[in-house]
């Protein structure tokens, strides 16, 4: 947190008085967005508060972003994207195994409770599930069914698969044990339900 709250603060220091530039503007909302996520809580950030921190107007914030929950979700994302991505090991089963690691990792720290409250806010606001869907979801999912496919290419795993439904297999226990904190998220379980489940899908 303290990394994050850092850079926005040199940022802010280096360019003095001045307007920001686009690019630098665009950078310094998306911080101010984490910081305030981080500190607050979805439910409690504003545009306002945003917009204070990024030392930016608030239309600057709306041309860029429609909604509050398109700039959570894409704020967070940037924090958390680079810890996110999948190995090319040239095993599918290794590169599953790690990248759920790393997002178990995620999970256990502040982040998985925004990414629990999220989903949950999301039930009775369509436009936050929207966007956890469109921005989180999507993209994570997109990026296993191609190392899925890579597996298929390769040989390892059966041509016949549902990919959806595989990557519905390994993840959602995952989800599940975040929202419902009825046992630990731990690499333990990850390699256990990898070990489960990567049988069924071999060619």
């Amino acid at each position: 947190m303290q990394k994050v709250v850092g850079k926005t603060t040199a940022k802010v220091q280096s360019r003095g008085r001045g307007r920001p530039r686009s690019d630098e503007a665009h950078q310094n909302i998306l911080h101010a967005a984490y910081e305030l996520l981080m500190e607050v809580g979805y439910a409690q950030l504003t545009i306002e508060g945003v917009a204070a921190r990024a030392l930016v107007g608030k239309p600057t914030i709306y041309r860029r972003w429609s909604s509050k929950a398109r700039l959570v979700m894409d704020a967070f994302l940037a924090a958390v994207n680079p810890e996110l991505s999948f190995p090319d090991t040239g095993s599918v089963k290794e590169d599953i195994s790690q990248q759920m690691r790393k997002l178990v990792k995620i999970m256990n720290t502040p982040r998985g409770q925004v990414i629990a409250t999220l989903i949950g806010g999301g039930q009775t606001d369509p436009e936050v599930i929207e966007a956890f869907r469109l921005n989180w979801l999507s993209p994570r999912r997109f990026d296993c069914s191609e190392v899925i496919k890579k597996g298929i290419e390769r040989g390892e795993l059966r041509s016949d698969l549902d990919i959806e439904a595989v990557i519905d297999a390994l993840y959602s226990p995952l989800f599940y044990r975040l929202l419902l904190k009825h046992a630990s998220l731990t690499e333990d379980f990850v390699d256990e339900l990898v070990n489960i489940v990567m049988p069924g899908l071999r060619a």
